[in-house]
């Protein structure tokens, strides 16, 4: 593969050291004008190529070992789905159909989802690197009351089955919390379920669940080839002060 220095000469027609070094280029431009605006030209030039060769290697190359702050927001472009606030603050999030996700090679467009979480909630990048990896869609987050992570995953990593899945066809409720929950929590479920509870909206089935600890809120369907998880999570403090809000964010989970 073509070293990140190589890419850099050949996308943006420019030779590395001639920029970079205070020998090559820089000296050049010396001879052209005085000390502050060469400083000043120079300075520019070297952002420019740096912030270029930034991209190449992280979007283009993607080399999450060498540090670089790789995301899904990056590669895929995010776009806010955010709505205006209602009267009581709330707003509605739905997944724009323009939006890319970080699912490899072959997958079909997602079909979007929705969600309603109160003022101060926004969307934060999702690394490569997180649990869960490529499958997580999305995150939202609000310092003071807690997080939401959307996992999108393909259904035939879990079951064959063809055609438009359902959560019915995945499993029952206990199925689905067992197989599903530790791609959540990292962690295994037994002992953690609280409650689990089935909802149909528009003929679609929801599987819900509450589990301790950690505190977090499942909401789990199916559409298309995929696995839809909806999750919020808080801590000790935020789940007491704040419950209310992160179980109507819960409840309020759709694919439309």
């Amino acid at each position: 593969m073509a070293s990140a220095a190589a890419i850099g000469r050949c996308s943006l027609g420019l030779s590395i050291s001639s920029k970079l070094s205070p020998s090559g280029n820089g000296r050049r431009i010396a001879a052209k004008g005085n000390d502050a605006d060469v400083q000043e030209d120079f300075m520019k030039r070297r952002a420019a190529l740096l912030s270029g060769l930034s991209l190449i290697s992280s979007a283009a190359l993607g080399f999450p070992k060498l540090g670089l702050a790789v995301t899904q927001g990056l590669l895929a472009g995010r776009i806010p789905g955010l709505s205006e606030p209602d009267e009581n603050g709330w707003r509605t999030y739905q997944r724009p159909d323009e939006k890319s996700g970080g699912h490899g090679v072959g997958w079909s467009p997602i079909i979007p989802y929705a969600f309603d979480v109160p003022e101060g909630w926004e969307e934060v990048p999702v690394s490569i690197a997180d649990l869960g990896g490529t499958e997580i869609d999305l995150r939202f987050a609000n310092s003071k009351q807690g997080r939401i992570s959307v996992i999108v995953a393909p259904v035939l990593r879990f079951s064959d089955l063809e055609g438009d899945a359902t959560i019915e066809k995945i499993g029952t409720p206990g199925k689905v919390i067992n197989a599903f929950g530790p791609e959540v929590i990292g962690e295994n479920v037994e002992g953690k379920v609280l409650s689990s509870d089935v909802k149909q909206y528009e003929g679609r089935t929801y599987y819900q669940f509450e589990l301790e600890p950690p505190h977090v809120l499942i909401t789990a369907s199916a559409a298309g080839n995929r696995l839809y998880l909806f999750n919020v999570t808080a801590n000790g403090l935020q789940w007491k002060k704040h419950y209310k809000d992160l179980k109507r964010i819960s409840d309020s989970f759709r694919i439309v």
